[in-house]
């Protein structure tokens, strides 16, 4: 078969499957589910529960982080043949942080089609959930272990948003608590289920709080750090130089525009001045 054939006959269907509450799965990812020739798990017995509670027997093979790259050329080709793989992974949307991508990118390289049925998925649960800067935000994944590397991950200006082990949220906590104590911080454990719990606050109280043992999965979201801008005269003297440029006769956005460019401050921020004057 041609791949053009190929990928109109068979497909890879990545599928969002719920982060806690099984009522969070979707209509169209329990179709995809019931109509696959195979369901393809990160762990087909966490899987299966899943599939008995909406009476689905569709069969499943495992594909997890030691066995993908074998796996994915027998899935490929079996969708090449025209069958319809479903892949799931035990939380959330496969290939974030979790087995698929090796799977896709082979798909891709095959001419096989992919597709994708969105879902629940932890990290923009968590950012909704947080009470945090959201405008801007990122997902690393799961944190590093050494200090030093957490702390540079967290350097940044956005929110970030990231998957911590319970085992280790006590001592990640206590780092950025060392590092700026009054830094926000939200922990939002077991998201979605009966137990779920969002602590909130300066990463100080935050650390205390959590400085015993903790079960459940964790996402945790660190506001970002405050950016290193102009002091009080430089401000001033960007705003003084935008209103040369108003007075000049150019319109007070576009002046704020301009020294924006040249200073590194927000125009939002230069435009309101402008108006306060």
């Amino acid at each position: 078969m041609s791949a053009d054939r190929n990928a109109a006959t068979g497909r890879i269907v990545v599928c969002a499957t719920p982060i806690g509450n099984l009522d969070d799965v979707t209509a169209r990812v329990l179709a995809a589910l019931a109509d696959a020739d195979v369901v393809a798990c990160e762990d087909t017995r966490h899987t299966r529960t899943l599939l008995q509670r909406f009476g689905i027997t569709t069969a499943t093979v495992s594909l997890h982080e030691h066995n993908e790259a074998a796996r994915s050329v027998e899935l490929v080709d079996r969708a090449a043949a025209g069958g319809t793989v479903a892949v799931v992974s035990d939380a959330g949307m496969p290939v974030v942080s979790d087995p698929g991508g090796r799977l896709v990118a082979a798909a891709r390289d095959a001419g096989v089609r992919v597709e994708v049925l969105p879902g629940p998925s932890a990290p923009p649960t968590a950012i909704a959930a947080a009470g945090l800067p959201a405008e801007r935000w990122r997902f690393v994944g799961f944190l590093p272990r050494r200090a030093a590397e957490l702390l540079d991950v967290l350097r940044s200006t956005e929110t970030t948003v990231a998957f911590e082990s319970p085992r280790r949220l006590s001592a990640t906590l206590a780092a950025i608590a060392d590092e700026d104590a009054d830094r926000p911080v939200a922990v939002c454990r077991e998201l979605t289920k009966l137990h779920e719990e969002v602590v909130r606050g300066p990463a100080g109280e935050v650390a205390a709080r959590f400085a015993g043992d903790v079960r459940g999965e964790i996402t945790l979201v660190v506001a970002g750090v405050a950016p290193d801008g102009p002091d009080a005269a430089d401000a001033r003297a960007a705003v003084d130089a935008a209103r040369s440029l108003v007075d000049g006769g150019a319109r007070a956005k576009v002046a704020a525009r301009v020294v924006a460019g040249l200073t590194g401050l927000r125009p939002n921020d230069l435009y309101r001045a402008l108006h306060d004057d």
